[in-house]
């Protein structure tokens, strides 16, 4: 009888750092639920207890979050064209992206920015488990190819690829649409060109389509349904909702995908399935 593919995946926190209760929920939900990974914004409000807390974790992988909108300049000063006069990133992505990809002044700071967060990151002492963007940024072609060749100065072992695949979905009770398509077509490049570079990816991603609302009773109904090969879940999750992440997230189910993550349904749902949670290091 043949052998059944294995099935794996990585449990992943993004914007560690942005905030306490996002930093709180990251350590709850590693300590007590099935967290693994989490996505650090290096210049975040919170980035100096994200880091703190990460010491103290010494089983939690921790990647670096590149933020390149709605966020932080790690150096504003080097990137002028890039930030508003506060040293932040615009909340627009079309507009840069135009920039990025057509002048060269504002790509060297770009490279400068992307740079500045690797070495902000291995300032930090921990290693350095993955990088990804905030908002999926590393799918303009420009940032994706920074983030894996300046990562590869920094030994940047993996990256994830956000790839979501429709059928699993479809099977879970939601359908995506067009945008979500053309990101999965994206995706092939950015995949293409970090396998060549001797990067781990992920086959599979699942966060997009739920962004915000990654609940246990999605979970459950997607947990069956996921494909062969290495899945990573990601997700948002916050003890509480301070004003910043309730301006910036204010649909977001943040408190909710933390019960998700300590849901013993949810774990038990995993196990039962033969599914194994493991990290990028150890796929």
């Amino acid at each position: 009888m043949r052998e059944k593919p294995k099935r794996r995946v990585i449990i992943t926190a993004d914007d560690f750092g942005l905030s306490e209760g996002v930093n709180e929920a990251v350590e709850i939900a590693h300590r007590q639920g099935i967290l693994s990974t989490a996505s650090l914004m290096v210049a975040g409000p919170a980035a100096s207890d994200a880091i703190r807390r990460a010491r103290n974790l010494p089983g939690l992988r921790v990647g670096l979050h590149l933020v390149l909108v709605e966020g932080a300049s790690v150096r504003p000063s080097a990137v002028r064209s890039l930030v508003d006069a506060a040293g932040d990133f615009p909340d627009d992505q079309l507009g840069p992206s135009f920039e990025y990809a057509l002048n060269p002044k504002v790509r060297r700071q770009l490279a400068s920015e992307i740079r500045s967060q690797y070495s902000a990151f291995a300032k930090t002492g921990l290693r350095l488990d993955h990088a990804n963007a905030h908002k999926h940024f590393h799918m303009h072609p420009v940032i994706g190819r920074m983030l894996v060749d300046i990562g590869l100065d920094w030994k940047l072992p993996a990256t994830r690829v956000p790839r979501e695949p429709a059928g699993p979905l479809a099977r879970s009770g939601t359908r995506i649409g067009l945008g979500p398509r053309l990101l999965n077509l994206w995706s092939n490049s950015f995949r293409s060109r970090a396998i060549t570079a001797g990067l781990r990816v992920n086959d599979n991603v699942f966060g997009i389509a739920w962004s915000g609302h990654m609940t246990a009773g999605r979970l459950l109904r997607l947990i069956p349904n996921l494909p062969p090969g290495l899945s990573e879940i990601y997700f948002h999750p916050a003890t509480q909702r301070d004003s910043r992440v309730a301006r910036l997230m204010p649909e977001y189910e943040h408190e909710a995908e933390l019960s998700t993550l300590l849901s013993p349904e949810v774990r038990a749902a995993f196990d039962r399935e033969g599914i194994e949670r493991t990290t990028f290091d150890a796929a």
